[in-house]
């Protein structure tokens, strides 16, 4: 009879609804951190409308293509750190990786607050 390696778990926080389904858009929390920044009146044209949604989707996409890549992070303090590129989190404020090289040594898996990143490339 062999023993089975353990397997770490990865625990994200869950939503604010109780089956964890999503982000209530009239919660507290989803208005202090998604704030809409396209408002609706009329006085933002069409075109800077179309502009944005296409921004937000080649970024959405550019996540989707790091997924399970080597990252290079630049960090504040000129610190530079190579991660395997795991996911983000909805609010795009938490990158998940895997295998982080740091100065200080390696760590399996981690989370990189986004407002600590100055940068990241990848090759394609």
């Amino acid at each position: 009879m062999s023993l089975k390696a353990p397997v770490g778990v990865l625990r994200l926080p869950k939503g604010p609804d109780p089956n964890s389904r999503g982000f209530d858009r009239n919660s507290a929390r989803f208005i202090a951190l998604c704030p809409t920044s396209i408002s609706s009146s009329s006085s933002e044209s069409k075109e800077e409308q179309r502009v944005r949604s296409e921004l937000r989707e080649r970024f959405l996409r550019t996540l989707l293509v790091m997924t399970d890549k080597p990252v290079q992070f630049n960090m504040h303090e000129k610190v530079q750190v190579h991660a395997r590129f795991g996911a983000s989190d909805i609010d795009v404020l938490n990158f998940q990786v895997s295998n982080l090289e740091t100065p200080l040594g390696v760590q399996k898996e981690a989370l990189l607050r986004c407002q600590d990143v100055i940068s990241c490339s990848f090759e394609l």
